[in-house]
């Protein structure tokens, strides 16, 4: 039974979603905030689901021995170390959707703040001030709104803006023509997103890339008097150069749910007199609390039930019908990599991964990582299907997919090209009714092979004699043969031998059939 760690508060109905599919779960909501139990203790649980407050850092993944995934109730996921996480090959999860209608919501309700001054207007006539001739606002309708960021809450915020009659800018460099058309938006680069917007709102991740994507430089280049809204992550906007804008007038106002350090206890946008804050609110509704913990419950209990994945940041999805039809082909593709993997002796520099039949209309990433993984391990050692597509990436590997319909033998084909700095090497597999992994071609000779667990590969020249005195070499060793596939280009030209064997093969052994008249390679391969 898969066991389950929730450290933080989660709603009740979430922890009944994993006892009903019967994943045994320890809920302690105040965990997040002691990393030293914390790491005490993960390395008994297969999933941890979390929100903001638990920290899982690199040394927390080292502790935790047997996780399988990280579930974040939500869409950030900034507390996690997400390298950390896929080089030990943990599924990070979040819930995208759960919350995005009320953090848009929040965005649209801080500007309306905003443009009216509500909170300084409230506080001032509960203190019986009546100052009406203090609050001059501005109306929204028909001034332009600059979307930064225009995803899943964007697009919310930009429709919502479009219905209080605003005209809406979008920069997203992931935003395509024929969606900013569908949004009615229209779609800018950021200089002139900052030349034209009156409010400016965030909506996009906190990266290197988006760091202080608002700063000193950027605000220069906006109107005079433009309100900036940030209800995304802190650290898109540089704190200081705003509260010097809005000190020196160029920046008529800002309203802030995030903020660099958190909890904000202080910070550079506090007390001016028009700055409205909140204490990171946007996701902060009884509707999107539920909904982003029974998500993230549903999805922890698919993958670790089915392998089914959802909403991953660093895998590919893969839904629960897909799982089963997907699983006999992973370990296809896994074998496949380990057996090239395990022959390749330099550095590679290409990898070709073809898919032919129906197995190409499957979800073929989660097939190349597989293939990737297998393919690495022998060289580095722990490697797995999350680290593999990185590892391969930093090491300058250049990585292809074809697909296509099935055109020979088998109904569905998997075919992996190796190529290193000394050599190129084929190999093919498929999966049969039986469910099990078979190879089929290597470098162009036919094969009709299983994966043991213990296998010796040959290549030879077709010559008589080769069978008889290898199987007594082994014979003599006392090593037992399970299964021999033998295979061939043409009489007297290029064969393979591919033998499964009962227990190693001790390397004297191997010596002495490397050392037969016709052999050109001898090597012991595990799966």
């Amino acid at each position: 039974m898969p066991k389950v760690l929730i450290s933080d508060a989660l709603s009740p109905a979430a922890v009944q979603i994993f006892k009903d599919r019967g994943i045994e779960v320890d809920f302690q909501p105040n965990l997040g905030k002691d990393k030293e139990k914390l790491a005490e203790i993960i390395g008994n649980y297969d999933g941890l689901a979390i929100r903001s407050a638990t920290k899982v850092s690199a040394k927390i993944l080292e502790k935790a021995k047997n996780l399988k995934v990280i579930g974040r109730a939500g869409i950030g996921v900034d507390n996690v170390d997400i390298p950390a996480a896929t080089q030990r090959g943990v599924i990070v999860m979040n819930t995208p959707f759960g919350n995005s209608i009320t953090t848009a919501e929040h965005a649209i309700t801080l500007m309306l703040a905003l443009a009216r001054q509500i909170p300084a207007a409230d506080i001032s006539t509960q203190a019986g001030k009546w100052e009406k001739n203090r609050f001059m606002g501005v109306e929204i309708t028909g001034k332009t709104l600059g979307v930064i960021g225009c995803g899943n809450i964007g697009s919310i915020v930009a429709d919502r803006a479009q219905g209080l009659k605003m005209k809406v800018i979008a920069f997203d460099p992931f935003l395509s023509p024929e969606r900013a058309l569908d949004l009615g938006v229209e779609k800018v680069e950021l200089d002139d997103l900052f030349r034209r917007a009156d409010f400016i709102t965030l909506h996009t991740p906190l990266t290197e890339k988006t760091k202080n994507v608002i700063d000193a430089k950027a605000i220069s280049k906006m109107k005079a008097g433009v309100r900036i809204i940030n209800c995304a992550r802190g650290g898109l906007v540089d704190e200081q150069a705003l509260r010097a804008a809005l000190d020196a007038g160029k920046v008529a106002g800002a309203a802030f749910d995030v903020f660099t350090t958190e909890p904000a206890t202080e910070n550079p946008l506090f007390q001016h007199p028009n700055v409205v804050c909140t204490p990171h609110l946007g996701a902060a509704t009884t509707e999107a609390q539920e909904n982003v913990a029974l998500q993230i419950a549903e999805q922890m209990s698919d993958y670790l039930l089915r392998g089914a994945i959802s909403n991953a940041v660093n895998f590919p999805s893969i839904t629960a019908e897909e799982a089963p039809k997907l699983k006999p082909f992973i370990a296809l593709a896994d074998k496949l990599g380990s057996f090239a993997g395990q022959l390749t002796e330099s550095g590679i520099t290409k990898v070709c991964v073809t898919y032919e039949g129906p197995v190409a209309a499957m979800k073929i990433k989660a097939l190349t990582s597989s293939a990737l993984a297998g393919l690495l391990r022998p060289m580095l050692g722990e490697v797995n299907v999350v680290s593999a597509p990185v590892i391969a990436k930093e090491r300058s590997m250049v990585v292809e997919e074809t697909t296509r319909e099935a055109e020979g033998d088998y109904e569905s084909l998997i075919t992996l090209t190796v190529t290193s700095e000394n050599q190129e090497r084929s190999v093919s597999g498929t999966v049969y009714a039986d469910g099990r992994p078979r190879l089929v071609n290597i470098k162009g000779i036919r094969m009709d092979a299983e994966f043991g667990p213990s296998m010796i590969y040959v290549t030879n020249v077709d010559k008589p004699g080769f069978v008889g005195s290898f199987a007594s070499i082994l014979g003599a060793a006392g090593i037992n043969i399970a299964t021999f596939h033998l295979g061939r280009h043409a009489r007297g030209g290029d064969a393979i031998a591919l033998v499964e064997v009962d227990g190693t093969v001790p390397p004297e052994v191997l010596s002495k059939v490397q050392d037969l008249p016709a052999v050109r390679q001898a090597k012991p391969l595990r799966f």
